[in-house]
């Protein structure tokens, strides 16, 4: 039998594989990098518990070791300039978790140890750089010369994917304006912030901009939403990030610090999420690039790795073009929430500040007004199944 490939090691490639070989399909996995890597960075914190079940499906088990090792908070807060709008505790679920929080660097960890349990045959160092498609297979050309060939392949290897260029499939969208920066700062031992979500609109100490501080296992991430004429060098580097963190989170974290990063709101979507001879099927960044707010990103990719496992299963045509369009609503959905999300976040019309000030004001007696302040920078939350990205 003609393995898959899949290209890619990042959580929705490793994903695919797994579900490949749950499906009982050979798959080869194609990574660019060496062996030891190493990945700095959370970049994505949260699994939801729809993608959980996803993963528990590809390996029974398997939610329970992310879960255990992840952490979930029960709090969330919102503050408007410094004045708490909206507060609330949920009680622990009886079931499943709602999400999980850890840096992706964990959940790759966990996905790479199941796939090596579940036989996934790893090729690292083989950065693909060529692909052609035929009626009957796929030939994927590494940059030293080496060829794969198979009869299916997984184009998950990122924003920037060798394999959807080579395909001469367009990313389409938009990107806004201004830059945000992505810090993740490791716990003070016995000074562990409260175990809670917090997200401050205009914060005082930043200069009014907005803020959001997260947990994750050993740590928390805090993200600054900076302004479109603010100077990456004033905000984005380890240096300056050390000037303004004490006024999110006090004194005593300049040295924890673990990453920092910046980056900008991209909304793009893959013309096709496959070639015209239904053989490459693009999952994860390689098909689509949404902001981080909801969580939609590894999520909805992860969601992409399960539905092209089911379509390579069933082994015709008509089922990866199934695939390719439900994956292509769903990111056009997840897009669209996304625009929303910022539109309220960065507020260009006076109209939606004017309306975050107001509900600000009358939270206090009117609680659905905080409630929308809580919700409304994430998008809609609802959708199809695992499509539609939730925020938590």
């Amino acid at each position: 039998m003609s393995p898959v490939m899949v290209v890619g090691a990042g959580p929705v490639g490793l994903s695919a594989a797994l579900a490949l070989r749950a499906h009982g399909l050979p798959v080869v996995l194609l990574e660019a990098d060496p062996e030891d890597r190493e990945r700095p960075g959370s970049r994505a914190l949260f699994v939801h518990r729809e993608t959980l079940g996803l993963l528990d499906a590809m390996l029974p088990g398997l939610a329970a070791e992310i879960t255990s090792y992840g952490r979930t908070w029960h709090t969330r807060r919102t503050l408007y300039r410094g004045r708490e709008v909206y507060a609330r505790t949920f009680p622990p679920p009886s079931g499943p978790p709602p999400f999980t929080s850890l840096r992706q660097t964990d959940t790759e960890r966990f996905l790479r140890a199941a796939c090596e349990r579940a036989g996934v045959e790893f090729v690292w160092g083989a950065r693909v750089t060529g692909v052609r498609s035929t009626e009957s297979e796929v030939h994927l050309t590494g940059e030293d010369g080496r060829v794969w060939t198979g009869a299916f392949a997984v184009a998950a290897d990122g924003a920037r994917s060798a394999v959807r260029r080579g395909l001469g499939i367009a990313l389409e969208g938009t990107h806004g304006e201004g830059f945000h920066v992505v810090v993740d700062v490791a716990d003070l031992p016995g000074a562990e912030l409260p175990l809670e979500r917090v997200f401050h609109y205009e914060h005082p100490g930043v200069g009014g901009r907005s803020v959001m501080r997260v947990p994750f296992t050993g740590g928390f991430q805090v993200d600054l939403q900076c302004r479109d004429d603010d100077r990456q060098e004033a905000y984005g580097t380890e240096e300056a990030v050390r000037r303004w963190l004490p006024a999110i989170v006090g004194d005593g974290y300049g040295e924890r610090i673990l990453w920092v990063s910046t980056y900008r709101f991209l909304r793009k979507v893959a013309a096709s999420f496959t070639d015209a001879h239904r053989r490459v099927l693009l999952a994860g960044e390689a098909a689509h690039l949404f902001p981080p707010f909801g969580a939609r990103g590894m999520n909805s990719g992860i969601a992409d790795a399960a539905a092209a496992a089911e379509a390579i299963a069933a082994g015709t045509g008509e089922a990866v073009a199934e695939f390719a369009a439900v994956r292509r609503a769903a990111a056009l959905f997840n897009s669209a929430a996304a625009g929303a999300a910022l539109d309220h976040l960065r507020p260009h019309r006076r109209t939606v500040r004017v309306r975050q000030r107001a509900a600000a004001a009358l939270a206090p007696v009117l609680p659905w007004c905080g409630s929308w302040l809580e919700h409304a920078p994430y998008g809609p939350r609802h959708g199809a199944p695992a499509v539609a990205g939730r925020k938590y």
